[in-house]
């Protein structure tokens, strides 16, 4: 029931994202899944900067060890409420009343979010909101037109402006109106590094799983040599 109950939270925030957004061109997330440092640079972004609206109700502190951090550190670095334990789940730090009263939508848990829209959709949302005064929020997204979403990163990349072109995708093209505190590859690289983060978060043990899969593929082959070695020794002796 809980998952039913999330499932149709995220559809009522990004339902209308394939419709809306699904004709633009995404970029490449080029991700690596077994950089831990990246990974947990992704992971303090997400605490520091989206759990502030989002939660991940499937994701445990805890499984941060899996990234190379110490429970010692996870408590010290990404757990600010002395009421959570390492071994609870991400919570929003905002009232989903409150939420709904700002956004007109309660911001959707983000577990799985990976999973269902993949990390090039990510990598590419997170880098194309400019400013739009008639949007509710006062943020518009080339990739979720109308998102109810504000660019909590402006500060880090500025305040970028949609111009009408020919040759822009959906006859838009972003225009930079403000710069931000980081340059285009520094942000690219810190939107790649959550990107990273919730691609891990969606399957935390993917790389396990991946690692697991191999030892058995090199199994088999070993089993189907010595099963082949066998049968014509056995075979040799009949004949």
């Amino acid at each position: 029931m809980k998952s039913t109950l999330i499932f149709l939270s995220f559809l009522s925030f990004v339902g209308l994202a394939s419709a809306a957004g699904g004709g633009y061109s995404l970029d490449r997330a080029n991700i690596d899944a077994s950089d831990a440092e990246s990974l947990q640079r992704g992971a303090k972004i997400f605490i520091d900067r989206c759990v502030s609206c989002h939660s991940a109700a499937f994701m445990r502190f805890n499984r941060l060890t899996d990234i190379g951090l110490s429970e010692r550190q996870i408590q010290q670095y990404f757990i600010t409420d002395d009421t959570v334990k390492v071994g609870d789940t991400i919570k929003s730090a905002i009232r989903a009343s409150d939420a709904k009263a700002m956004f007109g939508v309660v911001p959707p848990d983000l577990s799985v979010v990976s999973r269902s829209r993949g990390a090039d959709w990510l990598y590419t949302y997170l880098r194309t909101f400019y400013k739009d005064e008639t949007a509710t929020t006062g943020w518009n997204n080339l990739v979720f037109p109308n998102v109810a979403m504000p660019n909590v990163f402006s500060q880090e990349q500025g305040v970028l402006r949609a111009i009408h072109s020919t040759s822009g995708q959906s006859g838009l093209t972003l225009q930079v109106e403000t710069e931000g505190s980081l340059n285009t590859d520094a942000f690219d690289d810190l939107m790649l590094d959550l990107t990273n983060f919730l691609v891990f978060m969606g399957e935390p043990a993917a790389e396990k799983r991946k690692q697991i899969g191999s030892l058995v593929i090199i199994f088999l082959i070993l089993f189907a040599f010595m099963a082949w070695a066998v049968k014509r020794e056995f075979w040799k002796d009949i004949h």
